[in-house]
């Protein structure tokens, strides 16, 4: 039977540490992927209730449709795969960015399915609950099982986990005015495209778990495109790259925000509180997280 009661979690964004894009396209006409994604400590809050019908509401309010209609299509296409009747009230309290190549929409929907396969008695990693994961969208998949993986597919398939990487400073910074159209950002792609390199020697660092290696092999061959849609974009790419007690900068997905792997706590606050304070861009000092978010 649905459980009634009423669930708050956290739903933690992600960063690429490698994102290696290839000209050929599948069936669908989406790309071929390798995707190295990590969990980090910067959470919407989500609650879900029983209720008279089914609705998604965003505090603050969302300008645009994409979010919720892939959360409430989340919600709808699992209830009708399960065979479940009971309908929920979502309610997200929106703490990551969009279009910052954070994944927001995506850890909204993949957080929800998790959560909703639970209630309703089914691991998240059922294959009902992964296809309908597929069917809404790319990166929906790891947010299953939000721990440092490998997806290959159009970013969308399984095919490694890595032990936990977990409370690994990081500094996210984003300038204003730089939201990334995921869309856009691959149709440059196309226009220019360029062969990936493989994810095998950061793979091989996850595994072993050393950060410096890790950070010797972080990698986005989609980043130029988007620095050729918004070359503004790559101004804090750049200053990260410069900062003292930053290890390997990086921007994120399709952009439009980058990540540095810091030395320390304090050194990614003080990179954050001097993106802030001194350039006007939006920024937060984070941590890798585990599955249960704890540091959101």
């Amino acid at each position: 039977m649905p459980c009634l009661r009423r669930q708050t979690f956290q739903a933690p964004c992600k960063v690429n540490l490698h994102l290696g894009i290839y000209a050929e396209k599948d069936a669908r006409g989406y790309h071929r992927v390798d995707s190295v994604m990590v969990p980090v400590g910067l959470c919407n809050t989500i609650t879900i209730e029983a209720a008279p019908e089914t609705s998604v509401a965003f505090e603050p309010a969302l300008d645009g449709l994409a979010r919720r209609n892939a959360t409430q299509r989340a919600v709808e296409l699992l209830s009708r795969e399960l065979d479940v009747d009971e309908c929920v009230a979502v309610c997200i309290e929106r703490r990551i960015p969009s279009g910052g190549g954070l994944g927001s929409s995506s850890a909204d929907a993949g957080s929800v399915l998790r959560v909703l396969a639970e209630r309703w008695d089914v691991d998240p990693l059922d294959q009902r609950v992964v296809g309908v994961a597929r069917r809404v969208g790319s990166d929906v998949a790891f947010f299953l099982n939000p721990v440092p993986s490998l997806l290959g597919g159009a970013g969308d398939t399984l095919e490694l986990t890595f032990p936990a990487l977990v409370d690994v400073p990081l500094a996210l910074v984003m300038p204003g005015g730089c939201a990334s159209s995921t869309h856009e950002v691959y149709e440059e792609f196309d226009r220019i495209p360029t062969a990936p390199e493989s994810p095998d020697a950061l793979c091989d660092a996850l595994a072993q778990g050393g950060i410096p290696s890790i950070a010797a092999h972080i990698y986005n061959n989609l980043a130029p495109a988007a620095l050729r849609l918004m070359p503004a974009m790559g101004e804090p790419a750049v200053w990260l790259a410069r900062q003292p007690g930053v290890i390997a900068s990086q921007i994120t997905g399709s952009g439009s925000c980058s990540f540095a792997i810091c030395e320390s706590a304090s050194a990614a606050e003080r990179i954050a509180r001097t993106a802030e304070n001194e350039h006007g861009w939006w920024a937060k000092a984070v941590f890798t997280v585990g599955l249960d978010g704890q540091v959101c």
